[in-house]
């Protein structure tokens, strides 16, 4: 296993896969879902629901935008960190978000070596939640 695996959910296939070559390129597994509502399948799809390190998400997605995928994982998923990367930044929607428990605020386009920062900072995060509650 690589260095953690992470969701992307982005309705714009381009961006998806630069921030899955990017994630890949620096040793993580990514996986990615086109809008929220198939983010949401993925994560609980099977008698295994898809095991994630830290979901990076879009805001302005069609179906289940991202406030009410990031609602969701917060809610089901609390021990994993999500990362917003948006092209519409708002400075209400940032602070309801790092209220719910945001990781990190990041705005489009990307840069890469922010990116990283960000997921490793959240993957570390996530790290110490599964050793508190490790039996």
């Amino acid at each position: 296993m690589g260095l953690g695996r992470i969701l992307v959910v982005d309705d714009e296939a381009d961006l998806r896969k630069s921030v899955r070559l990017i994630l890949t390129k620096a040793g993580y597994d990514a996986v990615e879902a086109e809008d929220g509502e198939k983010a949401i399948e993925a994560i609980r799809s099977g008698d295994n629901p898809l095991m994630v390190d830290t979901v990076i998400c879009d805001l302005v997605m069609p179906k289940v935008n991202g406030m009410e995928a990031i609602a969701f994982f917060r809610s089901q998923f609390p021990g994993v960190p999500i990362l917003v990367l948006t092209g519409h930044p708002n400075i209400d929607n940032a602070s309801d978000l790092y209220k719910q428990g945001v990781v990190d605020y990041l705005v489009k386009p990307i840069v890469p070596e922010k990116l990283l920062e960000a997921v490793e900072k959240a993957v570390k995060q996530r790290e110490l939640f599964k050793d508190q509650f490790a039996t």
